[in-house]
């Protein structure tokens, strides 16, 4: 847990007057190794991390929404069964967007006073508005004495983002946000949702998280781009292989060579990066379980320059980020993690050379960019719940 809950009380009872009953938290995540493969109905292998979102509450009987965002220091107001979204506080739209599609399933609801605290790094690509949702979940599933199981309470974070926000948004944050386990990561089937929590076998090495600074402005116009040549790398492959797949995932590396001729080459290396990636998030799992952070490494560099060179997502300073890591000490792989263009690189560093890599890692980055760069060492973290 990384939010000090005492001291989070005392700031909620200094803001309304009276204490909180209910305390729920979510972690953010970072992915290890899957990326841009979840719209594909692919797989991805993420993580839940010691970031979190943490949402405290009394309920009240009026149906009000009286929220306040301590990071922020801002106030608003929302009304239970409007489902107005907010014009000037888009932060509270999660909260009853969450309220909205838990009235849709029934669900017994309350109005709240409630106070928002977290540390997750807003738009660094570590899913920050997925672990709001999934810590309003847990207090609307606490106040109203109800629970929402397995599948299902991830699948209503999606719902939010698509719908009620309007974020074109895959499942993989809602489903690692809230299934997550400590001292494991999640292999997620993105098609089926069927899910296997892995266990991080190795105790030698750590997972560092370095948020380049760079937000990812451009990530939404590329993301519907890189869906659009997946699409038309889909159809090439139906036409070659004469099978009905309907997404990259339903094709081999051996479809592809047989397609490249009926493909631009922009298309070849979208559906190259992702088919490989597919089966580099499979591999990662079993290097997981057999504890060799050296292998686990190797795929996660070969993820990112597959990234970097067929599917074009990364930008200088997240280039900048991951050649830095590699040719540190310690170091067994780095990639880029999220949608691209910014946020964060992942890497994994044995424990030993942890604190010197930290150091170095933000030095050089500094000297290269002239980004000051930021550092979280994580181990997998737990899911979403109530703060003890």
């Amino acid at each position: 847990m990384s939010i000090d809950i005492q001291s989070a009380q005392k700031q909620f009872e200094a803001h309304f007057g009276f204490a909180p009953t209910v305390i729920a938290r979510a972690p953010g995540r970072v992915n290890i190794i899957g990326e841009h493969t979840d719209y594909n109905h692919g797989f991805v292998l993420p993580m839940a991390i010691e970031r979190e979102t943490v949402v405290l509450a009394r309920p009240r009987q009026d149906g009000v929404l009286n929220a306040y965002a301590a990071n922020f220091d801002k106030s608003a107001q929302a009304r239970l069964m409007t489902w107005d979204k907010s014009a000037q506080n888009g932060w509270i739209d999660y909260v009853v967007g969450v309220a909205f599609e838990l009235s849709k399933m029934q669900r017994p609801l309350c109005g709240a006073d409630l106070m928002i605290i977290g540390d997750v790094p807003v738009g660094s690509g570590l899913s920050s508005s997925a672990s709001l949702e999934m810590a309003t979940l847990v207090l609307f599933e606490q106040m109203g004495g109800f629970a929402v199981e397995g599948p299902e309470g991830p699948l209503l974070g999606k719902r939010v983002e698509n719908l009620f926000i309007g974020v074109n948004s895959g499942i993989m944050d809602q489903f690692i946000v809230r299934m997550g386990k400590a001292g494991h990561a999640l292999f997620l089937d993105c098609r089926s949702h069927e899910y296997e929590l892995v266990p991080v076998a190795f105790e030698s090495a750590r997972f560092v998280i370095a948020n380049t600074g760079v937000t990812r402005g451009l990530s939404a116009s590329k993301y519907n781009e890189r869906v659009a040549e997946c699409a038309e790398a889909v159809t090439s492959l139906a036409a070659a292989t004469g099978r009905k797949g309907s997404h990259l995932r339903d094709f081999t590396e051996g479809d592809l060579e047989s397609a490249a001729c009926l493909m631009t080459d922009v298309a070849y290396r979208r559906a190259r990066h992702v088919i490989t990636e597919d089966l580099r998030t499979k591999a990662a799992c079993e290097a997981m379980r057999a504890g060799n952070a050296v292998q686990l490494g190797a795929l996660m560099t070969a993820s990112d320059i597959s990234l970097r060179d067929d599917y074009e997502v990364t930008c200088p300073e997240l280039d900048a980020m991951t050649s830095i890591a590699r040719a540190l000490p310690g170091c067994y792989g780095a990639r880029m993690t999220g949608a691209g263009f910014g946020g964060c690189a992942v890497s994994l560093v044995d424990v030993g050379a942890t604190d010197a890599f930290v150091r170095e890692l933000l030095a050089r980055y500094r000297e290269a960019t002239g980004l000051p760069g930021e550092v979280i060492v994580s181990a997998p973290a737990e899911g979403a719940g109530l703060a003890s």
